[in-house]
């Protein structure tokens, strides 16, 4: 059960990010960083898309994904088409890599150490949810406050 919570959570934050991507005005404030604010929505995307890749396409789902993480920030101008493919990518990923947890990988330690040893897959799991909305505010707060 809670194996489909997180799917529906991370689905529907995903759309909401290609929601945020869509709703600039103007493309290239996607990738505007200005005194105080050290990441533009583009590469705030990049990340979440590359997080989610790697720690539940590539860890879990064994999809092959590799991770360019110095990529996620230092990447700019990458057209906004290619940001929102690269959304739904994710979550065809996530809808297909997340049907196959089961309660038992749930309940036993992540496959590798990301922060302790010992956490369990729900436990990180349900921090990449939350990683995912704390980006997503920023992402929305950067539309609102520099695409004008």
């Amino acid at each position: 059960m809670l194996q489909e919570i997180l799917k529906k959570l991370i689905i529907r934050d995903l759309g909401k990010l290609k929601t945020e991507i869509e709703a600039y005005k103007s493309e290239s404030n996607i990738w505007l960083v200005q005194d105080g604010i050290s990441n533009s929505g583009g590469n705030l995307c990049l990340h979440l898309v590359g997080n989610l890749s790697h720690f539940i396409g590539a860890v879990l789902g064994n999809t092959g994904y590799v991770r360019q993480r110095d990529l996620e920030f230092s990447l700019k101008n990458v057209p906004r088409i290619e940001l929102v493919q690269k959304i739904e990518g994710t979550i065809t990923m996530i809808d297909e890599v997340m049907d196959k947890i089961t309660d038992e990988q749930l309940a036993a330690e992540f496959p590798i150490v990301v922060f302790s040893k010992g956490d369990t897959t729900a436990y990180f799991l349900s921090h990449l949810a939350t990683h995912l909305d704390y980006h997503l505010g920023q992402i929305n707060y950067h539309r609102r406050l520099l695409d004008k």
